[in-house]
């Protein structure tokens, strides 16, 4: 069974960096994509960072492209979150997330906490 935890929150100014931190256990090569989404207070989940498992290619959102940079480490347990430049609108939970197709992603964290003050 894949399980993902989340770490790295936490609060940050405007204009503060914070990296999020998936670790991730279990059959991992049976991953094909993988993402950070985020919920705010009141709004929908959404995707703002993917990438295919085994390539490069990545995926972001307007809202936060040349902002955030997602990654994998080597070992293939662990993938990354780069934040920088935060403003008030990124205060959501983070949620990782993988999907072993090319459907919907199945396997979840459970959230992390991201706050940034102005």
């Amino acid at each position: 069974q894949v399980q993902l935890v989340e770490s790295g929150g936490g609060s940050v100014q405007t204009g503060g960096s914070l990296r999020l931190s998936c670790a991730a256990s279990g059959r991992t090569l049976s991953f094909y994509r993988v993402a950070w989404f985020r919920q705010a207070p009141g709004k929908e989940r959404e995707v703002v960072a993917s990438m295919i498992w085994g390539g490069a290619t990545t995926y972001y959102p307007d809202s936060v492209k040349g902002r955030f940079t997602i990654s994998r480490n080597a070992a293939g347990n662990a993938m990354h979150l780069q934040m920088t430049s935060l403003t008030p609108e990124d205060t959501a939970v983070y949620y990782c997330a993988a999907a072993r197709g090319k459907g919907s992603y199945d396997t979840w964290g459970q959230g992390i906490q991201v706050t940034v003050s102005s």
